[in-house]
């Protein structure tokens, strides 16, 4: 069976990372580290339930998809919520992001999404352009800690996110965790937050 594409997932409702509620993971550390309400952008926003929180939290939220399916249900959302936020589908790598820099990037679960180290640290120097001095981020990543897994997240070591961040930012916390969700057994996760380096 080949592997289906973003779009074709999100067409065919086949995402099971997709749930109902903000995720704790960033309620959290929007909490705990004080991140004041800012130009942020939600990266892989999918349906756009976070970008609808941060919205209701006071941020000023851009959402981006690689989905045009994805962003059309994240827009459906915002109308219901009667929320206002800037949605758009393209590559983040290939193209010009509007409304960027930005202050505060969360991504729950783009950045692993990479094969490999040079295309991880491709995106992270992405993520780095796209964010003001000293702007932070906010990544959910697949812990390769975890048992292996059919089906799960793509997975990295602590070590292996640390060498990636380097240089462009500087690891304010690593902790492991777990992806919020409705699963018994929801596959752990690092939850790293780093600021743009000077």
């Amino acid at each position: 069976m080949r592997n289906r594409t973003f779009e074709e997932r999100y067409q065919e409702n086949d995402i099971p990372w997709d749930r109902d509620a903000a995720d704790e993971n960033l309620i959290r550390a929007v909490e705990k580290f004080n991140i004041q309400p800012c130009r942020v952008l939600d990266l892989g926003c999918g349906t756009g339930i976070n970008a609808v929180w941060l919205a209701q939290q006071g941020f000023e939220v851009s959402g981006l998809d690689l989905s045009p399916s994805a962003i059309k249900k994240a827009e459906e959302r915002a109308r219901s919520q009667n929320i206002s936020m800037h949605l758009f589908s393209c590559d983040f790598l290939d193209r010009s992001v509007v409304r960027a820099p930005f202050d505060f990037i969360f991504d729950r679960g783009c950045f692993h999404s990479f094969d490999c180290f040079e295309d991880r640290s491709s995106c992270a120097n992405r993520i780095a352009d796209l964010l003001t001095p000293g702007g932070r981020w906010l990544s959910l990543t697949g812990n390769a800690d975890d048992v292996p897994r059919e089906v799960g997240p793509p997975t990295m070591s602590a070590t292996e996110l640390a060498q990636i961040v380097e240089p462009r930012f500087e690891l304010l916390s690593l902790t492991a965790g777990w992806f919020g969700g409705d699963q018994n057994d929801p596959p752990k996760a690092w939850i790293g937050l780093m600021k743009k380096r000077a």
